[in-house]
């Protein structure tokens, strides 16, 4: 019995040694316009399902520093200061997170915290496109189609090349870096029609194909950006949980290992 029981512990040493350390994941969120309480739990759930994350949620990073952001591999941001003042972070916990992805650690951008932080520069040129003052619509969620651009790409390697995203918002004429500052993974086309001639911005033509999947290099970070994932019903699609999952791996390591779905697949 006793030999058993010294076998059984040794294979069990061994097989939790051989697995990977789970990638330690920070959700920085508490301010938006979009249903932060709703979706962040199941950002928070999607990650941690596929058995690669383990994550933690901040509501209040104002005040915070690099001893707040030094456990984790990856920040995840989902949120949106309302351009006021008294929400932004602050001095210093704004140069931790600059600093914190210039030295190698991962961030991913969500959705309409692209928004956030008009006219904080380094963090524009982290989103890599942003929602800004005349810069950033969209016509009512609808259905629409999503097309690799970039089948090679570690994210999106083994995804089929296009694959719809339900009733969600496209996300038009963002404020982009110079070309050579992004790398778009996926496009979606924005019919103008859709509009009804109520678009705030210019719509030239029947359409245009619109960034939905970019990262971008920082320093010596890696970045992460999805214009995908409005709200709960949408961050619940199978094409959002699968990039969004494998976005994530990518921004910690540089690696994917989640595999892609079936109903994805190439």
């Amino acid at each position: 019995m006793k030999k058993a029981l010294i076998l059984f512990s040794l294979t069990a040493a061994l097989a939790s040694a051989q697995q990977p350390a789970k990638i330690q994941a920070l959700i920085i969120t508490g301010q938006n316009v979009h249903d932060w309480k709703g979706v962040t739990p199941v950002l928070r759930q999607v990650l941690e399902d596929t058995g690669r994350f383990e994550v933690r949620v901040m509501e209040e990073f104002r005040g915070a520093g690099p001893e707040t952001l030094s456990p984790y591999d990856v920040v995840i941001i989902n949120y949106f200061d309302r351009r006021r003042p008294e929400l932004r972070w602050g001095e210093r916990a704004e140069k931790a997170l600059v600093d914190y992805v210039r030295s190698g650690k991962g961030l991913v951008m969500y959705h309409f915290s692209t928004a956030a932080f008009d006219g904080w520069t380094e963090y524009e040129q982290m989103s890599g496109g942003n929602w800004r003052p005349n810069n950033g619509h969209h016509s009512p969620p609808h259905d629409f189609t999503v097309d690799i651009k970039d089948p090679d790409h570690p994210i999106t390697r083994g995804i089929r090349k296009s694959f719809a995203q339900p009733n969600d918002e496209l996300y038009a004429n963002l404020k982009w870096q110079p070309a050579d500052k992004y790398h778009v993974l996926a496009t979606a086309w924005d019919d103008h029609a859709l509009y009804q001639g109520k678009a705030r911005q210019p719509t030239p033509g029947p359409g245009l194909h619109h960034p939905m999947l970019w990262t971008v290099q920082f320093g010596s970070g890696r970045v992460f950006g999805t214009a995908l994932g409005h709200d709960v019903p949408a961050v619940k699609t199978p094409a959002f949980v699968t990039t969004f999952t494998r976005g994530t791996e990518w921004a910690a390591t540089g690696k994917v290992t989640i595999p892609v779905p079936a109903a994805l697949a190439q």
